[in-house]
């Protein structure tokens, strides 16, 4: 049976079906981990997920999948209710119960019900977006729904809800969009025992950190992968890709990493390509890329990202279109590609190192050397990296050890245990 949400009440037949892929979902939460404590899990029984995704039948709301339910004039997804294994996970982490008070940067209606679950009758929950028109989507979705205590204000996210903050601060701060760095509304208006639960771009991977206080910062306490819709507003997504090889290959830069452009189209253009391959493996689907990302971000300086569209791959740019990560040095560019792995493993890949440049040699080696550090020294799979936040303003020496990433209003220092 195929049925379309509506924002009349639910038919008998309708709330029968619903009940049914919702409990098939949370089976499925649980089954892979996401959804742990019972508290969670009955949040997620509780609420009716196809009220929140207007135009999807209950078959796509029941999915373990995101339901789009923006998009900006140029076609891309502003807004979305999120799939419900990243909402499960970040619920872990901010540690939500009864009687806690929680503000969610990034509204829709759904996330925010399943807060206001956790947190009871006797807890608060504040929602915050920047869009009117999901604030008011929002609004009547919850009030529909029987979830009207959320208090949903329209506003820009980046400086939280001070007007609606409680004393003391709020238990948790969720943030439901890609943020690329932490403003100090986030830490003025957490509590000394909060969390704070945000996706954050770290030289161009997506990781959902869970932050606590730690003399006078923030230090991670958890985290997990994930992808959002930006941020808008004052926190919108900061840095910008450089194009290589036209559109085929490009270089995505955090504002405080610069480079020698032409000197890196040349190198692309005009150098011989150095290849060296690593013998280490990406076996099928056991989801390692992940660690060797952070692996790589907390050992390799400079880092970030590499984007090869499908022409590159024709072109023999790269060996996937996957975002990969690179580095440079002068006028010298090396990033991570990939080969089956036809010798050792049918299912598998070999990663390697494509490079360019007057000392492609030595920089495919250096970081090749690297990947094989990450594989054989116990890290593969299991790389926890500890990020510390700290004002933008603070001192070198003041930092704890690590790689340091200077944006705005912040400074992240990036270690491994």
């Amino acid at each position: 049976m195929t049925t379309l949400w509506s924002m009349a009440p639910d038919t008998a037949e309708v709330a029968v079906h619903a009940g049914s892929l919702r409990r098939k979902l949370l089976d499925e939460l649980r089954e892979r981990g996401d959804v742990r404590g019972s508290r969670v899990a009955a949040a997620f029984d509780a609420v009716p997920r196809h009220r929140f995704a207007p135009g999807a039948t209950l078959e796509e709301a029941y999915a373990n999948d995101s339901v789009i339910t923006k998009r900006n004039e140029r076609g891309y997804p502003v807004s979305s209710v999120s799939s419900p294994w990243v909402q499960a996970r970040m619920l872990e982490l901010s540690g939500l119960g009864p009687g806690m008070r929680a503000l969610e940067i990034g509204s829709g209606g759904y996330n925010a019900a399943l807060m206001a679950e956790l947190v009871g009758e006797h807890g608060e929950v504040v929602s915050v977006d920047i869009d009117q028109e999901v604030t008011d989507r929002a609004t009547r979705l919850l009030a529909e729904t029987g979830y009207d205590r959320v208090r949903v204000l329209c506003a820009d996210g980046t400086y939280g809800a001070v007007e609606l903050a409680p004393e003391g601060g709020f238990d948790a701060i969720i943030v439901t969009a890609q943020a690329s760095d932490l403003p100090p509304a986030w830490i003025d208006q957490l509590s000394e025992r909060g969390r704070l639960v945000v996706p954050l771009s770290l030289r161009g991977t997506r990781q959902v950190f869970a932050f606590q206080r730690e003399a006078g910062h923030l230090r991670s306490c958890g985290r997990t992968e994930c992808g959002f819709v930006g941020m808008r507003g004052d926190n919108r997504h900061g840095g910008h890709l450089i194009d290589l090889s036209g559109e085929d290959l490009r270089l995505g830069l955090d504002d405080d990493q610069h480079v020698d452009v032409e000197a890196l189209r040349s190198a692309v253009a005009s150098s011989p390509q150095s290849t060296t391959w690593t013998g280490v493996t990406l076996r099928g689907n056991e989801g390692a890329l992940p660690s060797l990302d952070l692996w790589l971000i907390s050992n390799v300086d400079p880092c970030t990202r590499i984007y090869a569209g499908s022409r590159a791959v024709e072109r023999g740019l790269s060996g996937w279109t996957i975002a990969a990560s690179a580095t440079w040095e002068d006028g010298t560019l090396a990033y991570l590609t990939i080969r089956p792995d036809t010798a050792n493993d049918p299912g598998g890949f070999e990663l390697g190192v494509h490079a360019y440049g007057p000392d492609r040699d030595l920089l495919a080696a250096r970081l090749a050397e690297h990947v094989r550090a990450w594989d054989s020294g116990g890290h593969r799979g299991s790389v926890e990296p500890t990020v510390r936040v700290y004002p933008a303003d603070t001192p070198e020496e003041q930092l704890a050890p690590g790689r340091v990433i200077t944006h705005r209003y912040s400074r992240l220092v990036v270690s491994l245990p």
